[in-house]
Protein backbone atom coordinates (compact mmCIF):
# COMPACT_ATOMS: atom_id res chain seq x y z
CA UNK A 1 0.00 0.00 0.00
CA UNK A 2 1.16 3.60 -0.87
CA UNK A 3 2.13 5.62 2.19
CA UNK A 4 -0.80 8.08 2.93
CA UNK A 5 -0.47 11.53 1.46
CA UNK A 6 -0.08 14.23 3.93
CA UNK A 7 -1.88 17.34 3.18
CA UNK A 8 -2.41 20.60 4.06
CA UNK A 9 -6.13 21.42 5.91
CA UNK A 10 -8.99 22.10 3.32
CA UNK A 11 -11.40 23.91 6.12
CA UNK A 12 -12.47 27.30 4.33
CA UNK A 13 -12.37 30.59 6.55
CA UNK A 14 -16.27 32.30 7.18
CA UNK A 15 -16.42 35.65 8.17
CA UNK A 16 -19.62 34.80 10.17
CA UNK A 17 -22.93 32.89 10.30
CA UNK A 18 -25.11 33.62 7.06
CA UNK A 19 -28.16 35.19 8.22
CA UNK A 20 -29.64 36.64 5.04
CA UNK A 21 -31.96 34.74 2.50
CA UNK A 22 -30.42 35.03 -0.95
CA UNK A 23 -32.46 36.69 -3.27
CA UNK A 24 -31.49 33.64 -6.04
CA UNK A 25 -34.90 31.32 -6.79
CA UNK A 26 -34.87 27.52 -6.92
CA UNK A 27 -31.10 27.69 -8.28
CA UNK A 28 -29.82 23.88 -7.02
CA UNK A 29 -28.24 25.43 -3.47
CA UNK A 30 -25.60 24.03 -2.62
CA UNK A 31 -25.35 22.74 1.35
CA UNK A 32 -22.62 23.67 3.43
CA UNK A 33 -21.52 19.97 4.15
CA UNK A 34 -21.17 18.96 0.53
CA UNK A 35 -17.87 17.93 0.17
CA UNK A 36 -15.71 16.97 -3.53
CA UNK A 37 -13.00 13.75 -2.47
CA UNK A 38 -9.22 14.68 -2.87
CA UNK A 39 -8.60 10.75 -3.61
CA UNK A 40 -9.59 9.91 -7.06
CA UNK A 41 -8.98 5.95 -6.38
CA UNK A 42 -10.64 3.95 -4.38
CA UNK A 43 -7.72 1.94 -2.58
CA UNK A 44 -6.33 5.99 -1.43
CA UNK A 45 -10.30 6.89 0.10
CA UNK A 46 -10.22 3.01 1.63
CA UNK A 47 -6.72 3.57 3.18
CA UNK A 48 -8.09 6.55 4.64
CA UNK A 49 -10.89 4.61 6.42
CA UNK A 50 -8.81 1.51 7.40
CA UNK A 51 -6.41 4.11 9.34
CA UNK A 52 -9.45 5.15 11.08
CA UNK A 53 -9.46 8.76 9.10
CA UNK A 54 -11.93 10.61 7.22
CA UNK A 55 -11.33 10.98 3.64
CA UNK A 56 -9.84 14.13 2.45
CA UNK A 57 -12.16 16.62 1.03
CA UNK A 58 -12.95 20.08 -0.93
CA UNK A 59 -15.97 22.33 -0.11
CA UNK A 60 -18.28 22.37 -3.19
CA UNK A 61 -18.54 25.98 -4.77
CA UNK A 62 -21.42 26.90 -5.66
CA UNK A 63 -24.87 29.46 -4.30
CA UNK A 64 -26.03 29.30 -1.00
CA UNK A 65 -29.39 29.55 0.43
CA UNK A 66 -28.49 31.69 3.06
CA UNK A 67 -25.66 34.30 2.49
CA UNK A 68 -24.12 36.43 4.69
CA UNK A 69 -23.81 39.57 3.27
CA UNK A 70 -26.77 42.19 2.44
CA UNK A 71 -26.41 42.45 -0.99
CA UNK A 72 -27.69 46.07 -0.52
CA UNK A 73 -24.97 46.61 1.84
CA UNK A 74 -22.12 44.96 -0.50
CA UNK A 75 -19.48 46.92 -2.11
CA UNK A 76 -17.09 44.99 -4.32
CA UNK A 77 -13.71 45.19 -5.79
CA UNK A 78 -12.00 43.32 -8.71
CA UNK A 79 -7.98 43.36 -9.97
CA UNK A 80 -6.35 41.60 -12.00
CA UNK A 81 -2.81 41.09 -11.64
CA UNK A 82 0.48 39.74 -12.98
CA UNK A 83 0.95 38.83 -16.61
CA UNK A 84 -1.92 38.76 -19.43
CA UNK A 85 -4.12 35.66 -20.10
CA UNK A 86 -6.49 34.59 -22.34
CA UNK A 87 -9.85 34.90 -20.31
CA UNK A 88 -9.17 37.71 -17.82
CA UNK A 89 -12.00 39.80 -19.24
CA UNK A 90 -14.22 37.08 -19.73
CA UNK A 91 -13.72 36.40 -15.75
CA UNK A 92 -14.36 40.18 -15.35
CA UNK A 93 -17.34 40.07 -16.74
CA UNK A 94 -18.47 37.38 -14.91
CA UNK A 95 -17.89 37.98 -11.82
CA UNK A 96 -19.79 41.67 -12.49
CA UNK A 97 -22.91 39.98 -14.23
CA UNK A 98 -23.12 37.80 -11.41
CA UNK A 99 -22.89 40.44 -8.90
CA UNK A 100 -25.48 42.79 -10.63
CA UNK A 101 -28.08 40.62 -11.91
CA UNK A 102 -27.70 37.74 -9.54
CA UNK A 103 -27.48 39.53 -6.04
CA UNK A 104 -28.20 43.60 -6.93
CA UNK A 105 -24.92 44.63 -6.15
CA UNK A 106 -24.66 48.34 -8.06
CA UNK A 107 -21.14 49.27 -6.28
CA UNK A 108 -18.74 47.67 -8.17
CA UNK A 109 -15.15 49.05 -8.18
CA UNK A 110 -12.61 47.71 -10.86
CA UNK A 111 -8.88 48.56 -9.44
CA UNK A 112 -6.41 49.33 -12.47
CA UNK A 113 -2.92 48.39 -12.99
CA UNK A 114 -3.63 45.21 -9.74
CA UNK A 115 -2.38 45.84 -6.40
CA UNK A 116 -0.88 49.20 -7.67
CA UNK A 117 -4.51 50.28 -7.79
CA UNK A 118 -5.52 49.35 -3.87
CA UNK A 119 -2.58 51.79 -3.20
CA UNK A 120 -3.47 55.79 -2.65
CA UNK A 121 -0.18 56.58 -3.81
CA UNK A 122 -0.30 55.10 -7.60
CA UNK A 123 -3.24 57.21 -7.86
CA UNK A 124 -4.89 55.17 -10.82
CA UNK A 125 -8.64 55.85 -10.35
CA UNK A 126 -10.91 52.84 -9.78
CA UNK A 127 -13.72 52.10 -12.49
CA UNK A 128 -17.29 51.67 -12.23
CA UNK A 129 -18.22 48.70 -13.19
CA UNK A 130 -21.51 47.93 -14.49
CA UNK A 131 -23.07 45.40 -17.45
CA UNK A 132 -23.32 48.25 -19.86
CA UNK A 133 -19.36 48.91 -19.07
CA UNK A 134 -18.92 44.97 -19.31
CA UNK A 135 -21.04 44.70 -22.42
CA UNK A 136 -18.13 44.75 -25.17
CA UNK A 137 -15.24 42.75 -23.51
CA UNK A 138 -16.88 39.40 -23.96
CA UNK A 139 -14.17 37.72 -26.92
CA UNK A 140 -11.10 40.42 -26.32
CA UNK A 141 -7.92 39.57 -25.15
CA UNK A 142 -6.10 41.27 -22.04
CA UNK A 143 -7.75 43.01 -19.15
CA UNK A 144 -9.56 46.26 -19.35
CA UNK A 145 -8.59 46.74 -15.57
CA UNK A 146 -5.20 46.29 -16.90
CA UNK A 147 -2.27 44.69 -14.93
CA UNK A 148 1.31 45.32 -12.96
CA UNK A 149 3.77 42.62 -10.86
CA UNK A 150 5.15 43.10 -7.77
CA UNK A 151 3.63 43.07 -4.67
CA UNK A 152 2.18 46.19 -2.56
CA UNK A 153 2.03 47.27 1.07
CA UNK A 154 -1.09 44.75 2.82
CA UNK A 155 -1.53 47.84 5.20
CA UNK A 156 -2.16 49.94 2.14
CA UNK A 157 -4.26 47.89 0.59
CA UNK A 158 -6.40 47.27 3.43
CA UNK A 159 -6.42 51.36 4.23
CA UNK A 160 -8.20 51.46 0.87
CA UNK A 161 -10.58 49.14 1.52
CA UNK A 162 -11.53 50.45 4.56
CA UNK A 163 -11.88 54.13 3.21
CA UNK A 164 -14.02 53.02 -0.03
CA UNK A 165 -15.87 50.72 1.99
CA UNK A 166 -14.93 47.87 0.23
CA UNK A 167 -15.99 44.57 1.38
CA UNK A 168 -15.55 42.05 -1.21
CA UNK A 169 -12.70 42.10 -2.91
CA UNK A 170 -11.89 39.40 -6.18
CA UNK A 171 -8.11 38.93 -7.57
CA UNK A 172 -7.50 37.45 -10.42
CA UNK A 173 -3.80 36.26 -10.99
CA UNK A 174 -1.34 33.11 -10.39
CA UNK A 175 0.63 32.03 -7.44
CA UNK A 176 2.17 35.52 -6.64
CA UNK A 177 -1.54 36.93 -6.59
CA UNK A 178 -2.77 34.79 -4.05
CA UNK A 179 -0.17 35.46 -1.31
CA UNK A 180 -0.89 38.95 -2.11
CA UNK A 181 -4.92 38.20 -1.53
CA UNK A 182 -3.80 36.13 1.42
CA UNK A 183 -2.02 38.68 3.36
CA UNK A 184 -5.00 41.38 2.45
CA UNK A 185 -7.28 38.76 4.15
CA UNK A 186 -4.60 38.45 7.33
CA UNK A 187 -4.16 42.60 7.21
CA UNK A 188 -8.15 42.79 6.56
CA UNK A 189 -8.98 40.34 9.99
CA UNK A 190 -6.04 41.93 12.28
CA UNK A 191 -7.91 45.63 11.73
CA UNK A 192 -11.28 43.96 12.34
CA UNK A 193 -12.37 44.94 8.33
CA UNK A 194 -15.03 42.49 6.79
CA UNK A 195 -14.22 41.77 4.17
CA UNK A 196 -14.48 38.62 1.55
CA UNK A 197 -10.84 37.96 -0.21
CA UNK A 198 -11.86 35.69 -3.01
CA UNK A 199 -8.90 34.69 -5.65
CA UNK A 200 -9.81 33.20 -9.16
CA UNK A 201 -6.88 30.80 -10.33
CA UNK A 202 -5.20 32.96 -13.70
CA UNK A 203 -1.93 31.42 -14.66
CA UNK A 204 -1.61 30.13 -18.02
CA UNK A 205 1.29 27.42 -16.81
CA UNK A 206 -1.59 25.63 -14.80
CA UNK A 207 0.70 25.25 -11.85
CA UNK A 208 -1.71 26.38 -9.13
CA UNK A 209 -2.07 23.44 -6.35
CA UNK A 210 -5.10 22.00 -5.98
CA UNK A 211 -6.88 23.07 -9.10
CA UNK A 212 -7.04 21.01 -11.71
CA UNK A 213 -7.54 23.57 -14.72
CA UNK A 214 -7.15 27.27 -14.80
CA UNK A 215 -8.57 29.30 -17.18
CA UNK A 216 -6.34 30.59 -20.67
CA UNK A 217 -4.57 26.90 -20.06
CA UNK A 218 -7.04 25.54 -22.98
CA UNK A 219 -6.45 28.55 -25.39
CA UNK A 220 -2.99 28.59 -24.84
CA UNK A 221 -2.58 25.00 -25.74
CA UNK A 222 -4.88 25.25 -28.64
CA UNK A 223 -2.58 27.94 -30.13
CA UNK A 224 0.71 26.68 -28.95
CA UNK A 225 -0.57 23.39 -31.56
CA UNK A 226 -1.41 25.63 -34.30
CA UNK A 227 2.59 27.36 -33.78
CA UNK A 228 4.16 23.32 -33.43
CA UNK A 229 1.96 22.83 -36.85
CA UNK A 230 3.30 26.20 -38.40
CA UNK A 231 7.18 24.43 -37.12
CA UNK A 232 6.48 20.91 -38.93
CA UNK A 233 5.88 22.20 -42.28
CA UNK A 234 8.42 24.86 -41.89
CA UNK A 235 10.79 21.70 -40.95
CA UNK A 236 9.42 19.51 -43.15
CA UNK A 237 9.65 22.34 -46.09
CA UNK A 238 13.55 22.03 -45.90
CA UNK A 239 16.68 19.68 -46.23
CA UNK A 240 17.44 19.01 -42.11
CA UNK A 241 15.04 21.09 -41.61
CA UNK A 242 14.35 21.77 -37.02
CA UNK A 243 11.49 23.78 -35.96
CA UNK A 244 12.64 24.61 -32.46
CA UNK A 245 9.27 26.11 -30.69
CA UNK A 246 9.54 27.87 -27.13
CA UNK A 247 6.46 27.80 -25.19
CA UNK A 248 5.42 29.17 -21.69
CA UNK A 249 6.28 27.01 -18.59
CA UNK A 250 8.05 28.53 -15.76
CA UNK A 251 8.02 25.68 -13.63
CA UNK A 252 5.64 23.92 -14.95
CA UNK A 253 5.51 21.83 -18.60
CA UNK A 254 1.80 21.67 -18.96
CA UNK A 255 1.80 23.59 -21.57
CA UNK A 256 4.55 21.99 -23.69
CA UNK A 257 3.05 18.53 -22.87
CA UNK A 258 -0.67 19.16 -23.67
CA UNK A 259 0.62 21.16 -27.02
CA UNK A 260 2.73 17.75 -27.83
CA UNK A 261 -0.02 15.47 -26.93
CA UNK A 262 -2.23 17.44 -29.55
CA UNK A 263 -0.24 17.80 -32.33
CA UNK A 264 1.71 14.81 -32.63
CA UNK A 265 4.26 16.50 -34.43
CA UNK A 266 7.41 17.03 -32.04
CA UNK A 267 10.08 14.85 -31.48
CA UNK A 268 11.19 16.23 -28.16
CA UNK A 269 9.37 17.78 -25.67
CA UNK A 270 11.89 19.54 -22.83
CA UNK A 271 10.00 20.44 -19.70
CA UNK A 272 11.44 21.80 -16.46
CA UNK A 273 10.44 18.83 -14.37
CA UNK A 274 12.72 16.52 -16.48
CA UNK A 275 16.43 17.35 -17.01
CA UNK A 276 18.08 16.27 -20.12
CA UNK A 277 21.75 16.37 -21.38
CA UNK A 278 22.56 18.29 -24.19
CA UNK A 279 25.08 15.99 -25.71
CA UNK A 280 22.55 13.11 -25.51
CA UNK A 281 19.62 15.75 -27.09
CA UNK A 282 21.91 16.54 -29.67
CA UNK A 283 23.26 13.22 -30.62
CA UNK A 284 19.99 12.37 -31.06
CA UNK A 285 19.03 15.20 -33.25
CA UNK A 286 21.48 14.27 -35.64
CA UNK A 287 20.73 10.86 -35.87
CA UNK A 288 17.36 12.13 -36.76
CA UNK A 289 18.02 13.70 -39.28
CA UNK A 290 20.41 11.22 -40.99
CA UNK A 291 16.86 8.92 -41.15
CA UNK A 292 14.38 11.15 -41.31
CA UNK A 293 15.63 15.06 -42.07
CA UNK A 294 13.80 16.82 -40.65
CA UNK A 295 12.31 17.40 -36.21
CA UNK A 296 10.24 19.51 -34.21
CA UNK A 297 11.70 20.42 -30.80
CA UNK A 298 8.83 21.96 -28.56
CA UNK A 299 11.03 23.37 -25.15
CA UNK A 300 8.90 24.52 -21.90
CA UNK A 301 10.54 28.35 -20.65
CA UNK A 302 12.07 26.48 -17.54
CA UNK A 303 13.76 23.40 -19.18
CA UNK A 304 17.45 23.09 -18.88
CA UNK A 305 18.25 25.63 -16.52
CA UNK A 306 20.97 23.92 -15.24
CA UNK A 307 22.91 23.97 -18.68
CA UNK A 308 22.65 28.22 -18.96
CA UNK A 309 23.83 30.66 -16.89
CA UNK A 310 20.76 31.98 -15.13
CA UNK A 311 20.60 35.65 -13.95
CA UNK A 312 20.39 35.63 -10.43
CA UNK A 313 17.24 37.29 -7.96
CA UNK A 314 14.01 37.50 -8.63
CA UNK A 315 11.49 39.24 -11.33
CA UNK A 316 8.55 41.89 -10.05
CA UNK A 317 6.28 38.75 -9.48
CA UNK A 318 8.77 37.31 -6.95
CA UNK A 319 9.37 34.30 -9.81
CA UNK A 320 13.34 33.30 -10.02
CA UNK A 321 14.79 34.81 -13.32
CA UNK A 322 15.16 32.29 -16.02
CA UNK A 323 17.88 32.25 -18.75
CA UNK A 324 16.85 31.74 -22.25
CA UNK A 325 16.58 28.21 -23.20
CA UNK A 326 14.94 28.36 -26.36
CA UNK A 327 18.11 31.35 -27.29
CA UNK A 328 20.40 28.74 -25.82
CA UNK A 329 19.19 25.85 -28.13
CA UNK A 330 18.54 27.56 -30.87
CA UNK A 331 22.45 28.51 -30.88
CA UNK A 332 23.77 25.14 -29.40
CA UNK A 333 22.40 23.27 -32.51
CA UNK A 334 23.67 25.86 -34.87
CA UNK A 335 26.85 25.44 -33.29
CA UNK A 336 26.91 21.88 -33.20
CA UNK A 337 26.20 21.33 -36.86
CA UNK A 338 28.26 23.60 -38.24
CA UNK A 339 31.08 21.58 -36.06
CA UNK A 340 30.16 18.28 -37.98
CA UNK A 341 30.19 20.41 -41.63
CA UNK A 342 25.99 19.37 -41.81
CA UNK A 343 23.62 21.69 -43.44
CA UNK A 344 20.67 23.02 -41.24
CA UNK A 345 17.72 24.65 -41.56
CA UNK A 346 16.76 25.74 -38.25
CA UNK A 347 13.69 28.21 -37.11
CA UNK A 348 13.01 29.26 -34.33
CA UNK A 349 9.75 30.71 -32.73
CA UNK A 350 8.29 32.20 -30.22
CA UNK A 351 4.98 33.06 -29.65
CA UNK A 352 4.75 33.40 -25.99
CA UNK A 353 2.93 37.11 -25.99
CA UNK A 354 1.30 36.76 -28.92
CA UNK A 355 -0.63 33.81 -26.95
CA UNK A 356 -0.84 35.80 -23.74
CA UNK A 357 -3.11 38.58 -25.66
CA UNK A 358 -5.66 36.35 -27.53
CA UNK A 359 -9.03 36.57 -26.28
CA UNK A 360 -9.94 32.96 -24.63
CA UNK A 361 -11.70 30.06 -27.12
CA UNK A 362 -15.12 28.90 -26.76
CA UNK A 363 -14.68 26.43 -24.21
CA UNK A 364 -12.27 28.74 -22.01
CA UNK A 365 -15.28 31.75 -22.08
CA UNK A 366 -17.33 29.49 -20.38
CA UNK A 367 -15.16 28.07 -17.77
CA UNK A 368 -14.16 31.83 -17.45
CA UNK A 369 -18.07 32.47 -16.78
CA UNK A 370 -18.43 29.91 -14.00
CA UNK A 371 -15.55 30.76 -12.44
CA UNK A 372 -16.41 34.14 -11.81
CA UNK A 373 -20.13 33.09 -10.90
CA UNK A 374 -18.78 30.32 -8.24
CA UNK A 375 -16.41 33.23 -6.92
CA UNK A 376 -19.52 35.62 -6.40
CA UNK A 377 -21.53 32.81 -4.53
CA UNK A 378 -18.51 32.11 -2.31
CA UNK A 379 -17.72 35.97 -1.27
CA UNK A 380 -21.78 36.53 -0.87
CA UNK A 381 -21.91 33.17 1.62
CA UNK A 382 -18.82 35.12 3.62
CA UNK A 383 -16.03 32.88 2.44
CA UNK A 384 -12.45 34.36 2.49
CA UNK A 385 -8.94 33.88 2.13
CA UNK A 386 -10.48 31.35 -0.74
CA UNK A 387 -9.25 30.42 -4.14
CA UNK A 388 -11.94 28.64 -6.59
CA UNK A 389 -11.20 25.39 -8.07
CA UNK A 390 -12.04 22.87 -10.56
CA UNK A 391 -11.41 19.40 -9.38
CA UNK A 392 -12.60 15.71 -10.91
CA UNK A 393 -14.87 18.37 -12.76
CA UNK A 394 -16.71 19.76 -10.29
CA UNK A 395 -16.08 23.63 -8.41
CA UNK A 396 -14.45 23.82 -5.44
CA UNK A 397 -13.38 25.99 -2.85
CA UNK A 398 -9.60 25.72 -1.76
CA UNK A 399 -7.79 28.05 1.14
CA UNK A 400 -5.35 29.93 -0.20
CA UNK A 401 -2.62 28.76 2.04
CA UNK A 402 -2.98 24.98 0.65
CA UNK A 403 -3.19 26.59 -3.40
CA UNK A 404 0.33 28.30 -2.59
CA UNK A 405 2.01 25.67 -0.66
CA UNK A 406 4.16 24.44 -3.81
CA UNK A 407 3.46 24.77 -7.36
CA UNK A 408 1.67 22.21 -9.34
CA UNK A 409 4.28 20.24 -11.58
CA UNK A 410 4.16 17.19 -13.98
CA UNK A 411 4.85 13.87 -12.34
CA UNK A 412 8.02 12.20 -14.09
CA UNK A 413 6.43 8.81 -13.43
CA UNK A 414 3.22 9.70 -14.20
CA UNK A 415 1.19 8.35 -17.64
CA UNK A 416 0.89 11.82 -18.43
CA UNK A 417 4.84 12.25 -19.19
CA UNK A 418 4.95 8.52 -20.10
CA UNK A 419 2.56 9.03 -22.89
CA UNK A 420 4.75 12.28 -24.26
CA UNK A 421 7.96 9.54 -24.49
CA UNK A 422 5.30 7.68 -26.53
CA UNK A 423 4.20 10.11 -28.96
CA UNK A 424 7.38 12.14 -29.19
CA UNK A 425 9.66 8.70 -28.77
CA UNK A 426 12.59 10.87 -27.81
CA UNK A 427 13.60 8.12 -25.06
CA UNK A 428 15.87 9.05 -22.31
CA UNK A 429 17.85 12.36 -22.41
CA UNK A 430 19.34 12.02 -19.34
Amino acid sequence: MRPMEQLPSFEIAQLGESRHVSPLADYGFIREDDRILYHTELRDVKACIDAGKEPPTFERAGARSRIYFDPRQVKAGIVTCGGLCPGLNDVIRAIVLSLYHHYGVREILGFQYGFEGLVGRYWHEPIQLGPERVSGIRGRGGSILRSSRGPQDPKEIVETLVRLKINMLFTVGGDGTLKGARAIAEEAKRRGHEVAVVGIPKTIDNDILFVERSFGFVTASSEARRVISAAHVEATGARNGVGLVKLMGRESGFIAVNATLASGDPNYCLIPEVSFRLEALLDSLEKRLEHRGHAVIVAAEGAGQDLLETATGTDASGNRKLGDIGVFLRDAIRDHFAKRGMELNLKYIDPSYTIRSLPAEASDAAFCMLLGQNAVHAAMAGKTNVVISSWHGEFTLVPIDAAVTRRQKVDPNSWLWGSVLSSTGQGGLE
